[in-house]
């Protein structure tokens, strides 16, 4: 097994990450003597992303390691296990060092609900809901019946205007980048979606591996929209973009009628970072990721 790598060298990776991450979000148009505390509560079926509160920090350094099945995290010398008490263990470096990233940026209190990435990798191993591959394709995909960006209003006139021309070209895109008919609707049974149409994305999400396809379903239900998520993982929207599109009517009625702001901007950062670790998430399960050891002067 390779050493575990040293605090400054997981630093200058984490750097090289994020600048990763920065590019991503401006993109134009198992170990029986592991002690138990590393293991967190389970998660119940039916909220498998949600994550425990708090607890108080107990570990000083985080470090990762590569074993047989991939990359391990370590809290000081003990390894990180899923709530299943499974060796947490992840297919790419480059994903370990974001998830060793946000243990180690913890305070004094481990704040769970801000760990996404951490969240999306337990899910992946644990597979609470013991979903297959086809039932996560399925369950995305059926987004498509509710989609944000299908549904229109038919008044007030200003509002209709808007929706026409924010989300009208994110529907054309997507028609024609997959081939599709998608179109949209002001009844409330939505618009309807050719069968020829689900099984074009299906095709296309059976594509992507079981870890990604998590993410994109994560994605999706931050969005409510399986076309904006297509937009955000093709990288033909920013994350700002795709989070704004699917609050466009929101954000219309804030502006009319005002708002709480310190709540509102609440909901829009934390909406903005399940986003966007979700979309990172998607991209590091989609390649086999290894950063390249260089030695830098410090």
């Amino acid at each position: 097994a390779r050493p575990p790598r040293s605090s400054g060298a997981m630093w200058r990776s984490c750097l090289r990450l994020r600048d990763r991450g920065r590019r991503l979000l401006t993109w134009p148009p198992g170990d029986p003597t592991a002690s138990a505390s590393l293991r967190l509560p389970l998660q119940s079926p039916a909220r498998a992303y949600a994550p425990p509160t708090e607890r108080k920090r107990f570990y000083q350094n985080v470090s990762i390691t590569q074993g047989e099945g991939g990359f391990e995290i370590n809290l000081d010398h003990r390894k990180l296990k899923t709530p299943q008490a499974k060796l947490f263990t992840v297919p790419s470096e480059a994903l370990a060092i974001a998830v060793a990233t946000e243990w180690d940026s913890q305070h004094d209190t481990i704040k769970f609900y801000t760990m996404h990435l951490t969240t999306l990798c337990n899910t992946s191993l644990d597979n609470p809901t013991q979903r297959s591959k086809d039932q996560v394709i399925q369950a995305a995909v059926k987004f498509l019946d509710t989609d944000t960006i299908c549904y229109r209003v038919e008044e007030p006139e200003t509002l209709v205007e808007l929706q026409k021309n924010e989300w009208d070209p994110i529907i054309e895109w997507a028609e024609k980048r997959y081939g599709v008919e998608i179109g949209s609707s002001t009844s409330i049974m939505g618009p309807s979606i050719p069968a020829k149409t689900r099984e074009v994305l299906v095709s296309h999400l059976a594509s992507y591996n079981m870890w990604a396809l998590q993410g994109i379903e994560f994605v999706v239900a931050q969005l409510k929209s399986m076309v904006l998520t297509l937009g955000l993982i093709d990288l033909h929207l920013t994350v700002e973009q795709a989070v704004l599109l699917s609050r466009l009517e929101e954000e219309y009625q804030i502006q009319k009628w005002g708002n709480i702001e310190w709540a509102h901007d609440y909901e829009l950062q934390e909406l903005r970072a399940r986003t966007a670790a979700g979309t990172l998430f998607v991209h590091l399960c989609s390649e086999n990721t290894t950063v390249k050891h260089k030695l830098l002067q410090e």
